[in-house]
This record gives structure tokens, sequence and C-alpha cells, in this order.
């Protein structure tokens, strides 16, 4: 398990080394999401019996959380092929679980650590309940797997900045920003609704904030569920990539 724990260790200390930049700036964005939707809106909103602040801040925190640990295995990966370094850490005997695990498990650090600076900052502009806090970690911590499961993959995929790039505006900005954090779907008009359905990063969102609110669009145990079943194909997906050393020996 050496390689595996310096791997780790490579891959939390890579951003913390500029923490500035991978955890203080995504905390200070979810700030201004909070002080402009929330400034507008709260008083004028109730969304489940609670004020629009304490339904918006579970949300963003979960949205700072999967937005995090995708960014943080997709752009380790592309820099170090483009850089060259790459070959320093296919060249050491090392399984595909180990790098799967070591990867995946940096991006859950950064994650959460973005996450819980967040929930820190924002917390006390509403009074927030925790109905269910085993919810909550439960739904913070998979969904951090699946995005960090989904940054490998897509890192490992991209050739380039701009492929990257365009994977995080065209699919994870929008998925993460349609998936109920500034409202409930409930909200919508029904075709919207089944369109919302078919987007997992809502469950994650809707399961974490049920934790808080006590309450949610959809059961829980389904959200569940479905992030499960989410989970386990994107890390069968990484694990036939690693694997089979797709796009990474050359």
């Amino acid at each position: 398990m050496i390689g595996f724990r310096t791997l780790l260790y490579k891959e939390v200390l890579r951003f913390w080394k500029v923490a500035t930049q991978t955890i203080t700036a995504p905390i200070m964005t979810a700030m201004m999401y909070l002080l402009i939707f929330g400034q507008a809106l709260e008083g004028h909103v109730k969304v489940h019996g609670v004020t629009y602040m304490a339904f918006l801040i579970p949300g963003l925190v979960m949205m700072s959380v999967l937005q995090n640990a995708f960014a943080n295995a997709s752009s380790s990966l592309i820099q170090s092929k483009i850089t060259g370094n790459l070959v320093f850490i296919m060249l050491p005997p090392l399984s595909h679980w180990e790098m799967f695990f070591a990867y995946v498990l940096a991006a859950v650090v950064r994650g959460l650590a973005v996450g819980l600076g967040v929930f820190v900052v924002t917390a006390w502009f509403a009074h927030l309940s925790f109905s269910a806090p085993l919810w909550i970690a439960l739904f913070a911590l998979m969904s951090a797997f699946v995005l960090g499961t989904m940054g490998l993959i897509v890192g490992i995929w991209a050739e380039k900045f701009d492929q990257l790039a365009g994977f995080q505006n065209f699919v994870i900005v929008p998925a993460t920003f349609l998936s109920g954090v500034f409202y409930s779907i409930n909200s919508l008009p029904p075709i919207w609704q089944t369109i919302s359905h078919f987007n997992p990063f809502f469950y994650m969102i809707d399961g974490f904030r049920y934790g808080f609110t006590g309450q949610s669009d959809v059961d829980p145990v389904r959200s569940l569920v479905i992030v499960t079943i989410f989970l386990l194909a994107l890390t069968a997906v990484a694990m036939q990539m690693l694997r089979s050393g797709y796009k990474l020996r050359h």
C-alpha cells in the first residue's frame, strides 16, 4: 500500500499547496451566490416550509462538493498528461485499484473540504436544522465519490484542456445548476419536472437537502439507490479504463 499512500499524499498536497485557488475561491463563489439569490428572494419564497436561505444553503454546499471533486481528479490527470509527468505514475507497480482510490479519495477530500468551508461561512445566514445527520454525511460522501470518479474518467479521456473545459462548461455546470440548487423542481412545469428526474445530480442534492430540512422532492431512499447505481456504473468504467491503459499508455 506504499504506492497508494504516496500517490494519495501527492494528490492531496497538489491542491493543498494552492489552497487559495482550490479551496478559498470556490467558497467565495458560493458566498456570492448566497448573497445575490438569498438576499433577493428571502422573505418572498418558502420551499418545503422553510425559509429560502435554509433551502438554498444545503444546495450550495452540495454544488460546491460536486464541482470541486470533479475538478480535482480531472485537472490532475490532464495536467500530468500535458506536462509529461504521467510516466512517473505509470512506471511504478501500482495496481489499477490503487490508482483509482488515490485519485478519487483525493478528489473526495477536496470536495468535502470546500463543502465544509461553504457550510461554515453560510450557516449563520439561516437557522438550519439537522433532521437526519446520517443522510447528510452519506449523500455528501457518495456524491463526492461519484464526481471524483467522473473527473477521473474525463481526465483519462481528455487530451487537452479545451476538452476538459468543454465538459465542465457544457455538462457539469448545467447539470448542477439545473438540479434544484436554487429551486424545488415541484415549482417547474410537468415537462421540466420529468427532465429533471433524468439528472443524477438532482438526486444527490435532493437527498443531501433532506438531511437538513426533513423534506424532499423524491423519496431519499430512491435517491440513494439511484446515486449508488450511478456510482457503481462510473466505477466500472473507470476501472476498465485504468486496467486497459486507455489513453494512458502510448
